[in-house]
């Protein structure tokens, strides 16, 4: 069994310390109880049943996106053999037919992995939010994955994120950001679920032909939470999550990032395809300088670049306006029509 590190546990923890203290330090950390209060959580502990019935209540027919993996794929949503598609299936179902299925195949021995993900619940279970807020998201809408046992690989987000156990047990393998390299990650432009995927399985590596993935796991951090429990992954952190039980459902916040609501673009990653656009003709010494560019902008910063340019030519390196912005994107968008 492998020995992964603890993620740092709350059980008492405002608003104003996790946004002030916990969430700009970018490490992960579990928060006990953070929404035992939800009734939908109060409804989960009772039984799947009287979960199912507690979503009903707000259910109004709108169908949802769902995804279905046959057995053959050992409950994980992933990519085909010959990485030609994915594993699975997706439509759209009435979430009443869902939940039914999903209680029909509790007695099933065999059965595949199913799972509405990524939803929104004012969208089609209107009324569940004002019946289940968290203190710390006035503003924000979570997103609903509902589903059996499945597993998704490791992967990260574009924005920083709190989820919330709703029903159900859920593992969570951690990895930091400076781990990329250990962990293989597949194509950036198809994935099975809109982020890079680590291509090693987890839970049968293949040390072989991913050797240095041993390193990552001896990084990793692991943790399971049950009903009511929460977790913060920081962006880019990357996450393997397994649903342990027949009828599990988890409610997710995104703020702060890529994937979160009225998110500008471009996006990181867009900038990352660009950058491999840009510069996937130039030799290793080219790329080394232009690191060095990418560095003083961005990321080392040993000095601000903005301290020494006057105000009124700082553009891009300091505040601009939402006109600036648009004028911008206006210019690449020319650009890139050559």
């Amino acid at each position: 069994m492998m020995a992964y590190k603890p993620i740092p546990e709350y059980r008492e923890l405002g608003a104003r310390q996790f946004f002030e203290e916990i969430a700009p330090a970018q490490q992960p950390i579990v928060i006990r109880n953070f929404v035992q209060h939800w009734p939908v959580v109060a409804a989960a502990k009772k039984s799947p049943q009287d979960f199912a019935a507690y979503l009903l209540r707000f259910y109004t027919g709108k169908k949802a996106r769902i995804f279905v993996a046959p057995p053959a794929a050992n409950k994980r949503f992933y990519y085909n053999d010959d990485m030609t598609d994915v594993n699975y299936l997706r439509g759209e179902e009435r979430v009443d037919l869902y939940l039914g299925r999903l209680l029909e195949l509790m007695d099933r021995d065999v059965y595949p992995a199913i799972s509405i993900q990524n939803s929104s619940p004012a969208e089609i279970l209107p009324g569940l939010i004002d019946e289940n807020k968290s203190d710390f998201f006035p503003d924000e809408e979570p997103h609903l994955w509902v589903g059996n046992e499945g597993i998704v690989s490791a992967h990260y987000d574009g924005a920083d994120n709190v989820a919330c156990v709703v029903a159900g047990r859920r593992r969570f393998v951690l990895f930091a950001p400076d781990q990329v390299g250990n962990l293989y990650p597949g194509s950036l432009n198809f994935t099975p679920a809109g982020a890079p995927t680590s291509m090693v399985n987890l839970n049968e590596p293949d040390f072989e032909r991913y050797p240095r993935f041993k390193t990552a796991l001896d990084n990793a951090y692991s943790v399971e939470l049950g009903p009511g429990d929460a977790i913060f992954i920081p962006m880019l952190w990357w996450h393997h999550v397994e649903s342990l039980e027949k009828v599990n459902a988890l409610m997710n916040y995104w703020w702060n990032g890529s994937a979160a609501k009225n998110a500008t673009s471009p996006s990181p990653i867009d900038s990352l395809n660009i950058a491999l656009l840009a510069m996937r003709d130039l030799t290793p010494k080219q790329r080394a300088a232009w690191r060095c560019l990418f560095d003083h902008y961005l990321f080392k910063q040993d000095i601000d670049p903005a301290s020494y340019i006057p105000a009124h030519q700082q553009h891009l390196l300091g505040k601009v306006s939402l006109e600036y912005v648009r004028a911008i994107k206006d210019y690449f968008i020319e650009k890139f029509k050559k």
